[in-house]
């Protein structure tokens, strides 16, 4: 057997567990979310070892995602580092095992601190479970090592439990683009996201006269690249057309003479030139929309600001 192949038996190990552990997800994830959501200090997330680490992602990925968290080491946490904590965080043990006496010896203190619980492990009957307020299992049959002992599976469970926190409380949070700019302002999409339409968008404009035939929409549209192409009457635009205008009108015209007139939406949303990138994502979101014309002071259309220029880096 070559490694590559090896390669691919690891993944189907992993993913086949994961694909169980999926199924077993219980309605206690839920109240955790609520939980967590409801929180009126933070997230603190703890563990050791390898399943440390993966607790150090989770807690840095909710940070990043609007959710208050940050991580303690659980061998720091027991000489000190447990004054970090106050009665209104919440925090989440994590250990595969949930026998690490580490982990265990933080039960006792948080408790005396009226911390509430989560336990994230791999067995449900395990000390830590009994000892915490939820639990959260991640429990997997086998280990991707073959030894059965180095934490493989195991600790892409957690992650992966982790992430789906994340994405819960991000949903139920409606953490944007624009929000992800703030939490992230050294980033390249963070920056990004902070800079002015001017400066990303096409100036370049698609554009076509009402009476514009049909063919003419397809080439303007295919020249530009932008998957739409404004609708004007002389020099002063009076619609929009996009590729699903384009689309839905060909299924439902058998006359392929039809004009842009016939296809343009006659109202269509702008945004200034000076305006954040991340204000023009918000826009989008909001009307579903993945291109915005620019105006400038003067109110004329001097660009064209797509979702891709905002979020490729090609």
């Amino acid at each position: 057997m070559t490694y590559s192949q090896r390669a691919k038996e690891v993944f189907e190990s992993e993913i086949a567990e994961l694909t169980k552990l999926s199924l077993s997800i219980s309605p206690v994830f839920d109240e955790v979310i609520d939980l967590i959501y409801n929180c009126k200090g933070r997230l603190v997330v703890s563990g050791i070892g390898k399943t440390g680490i993966i607790g150090r992602k989770i807690a840095s990925s909710l940070a990043s995602t609007g959710t208050p968290s940050y991580f303690v080491n659980a061998a720091e946490a027991v000489h000190g580092d447990l004054g970090f904590i106050s009665r209104e965080d919440i925090v989440l043990l994590v250990s595969n095992s949930g026998e690490t006496s580490e982990i265990l010896h933080l039960i006792d203190p948080l408790r005396q601190l009226g911390c509430t619980l989560i336990a994230m492990t791999g067995d449900i009957s395990s000390k830590l479970a009994k000892g915490c307020d939820y639990v959260l299992s991640t429990h997997v049959d086998k280990e991707a090592c073959p030894l059965g002992l180095a934490p493989t599976t195991s600790t892409t469970a957690a992650l992966m439990m982790g992430d789906a926190m994340m994405v819960c409380l991000m949903e139920k949070r409606h953490f944007k683009a624009e929000n992800f700019a703030v939490y992230h302002p050294g980033g390249a999409l963070g920056r990004k996201l902070l800079g002015r339409v001017k400066n990303y968008m096409s100036t370049d404009i698609p554009k076509v006269q009402k009476d514009a035939t049909l063919r003419t929409l397809v080439r303007e549209m295919s020249a530009k690249h932008l998957g739409m192409t404004l609708v004007y009457k002389d020099e002063e635009p009076v619609g929009i057309i996009t590729d699903g205008d384009l689309r839905r009108a060909l299924e439902k015209y058998d006359d392929l003479h039809i004009t842009a007139e016939n296809l343009m939406t006659p109202s269509f949303k702008y945004i200034g030139q000076d305006a954040l990138l991340s204000e023009a994502l918000a826009v989008m979101d909001k009307y579903n929309i993945t291109t915005l014309p620019v105006e400038n002071e003067l109110k004329r259309i001097i660009g064209i600001i797509s979702i891709h220029h905002i979020i490729d880096f090609n």
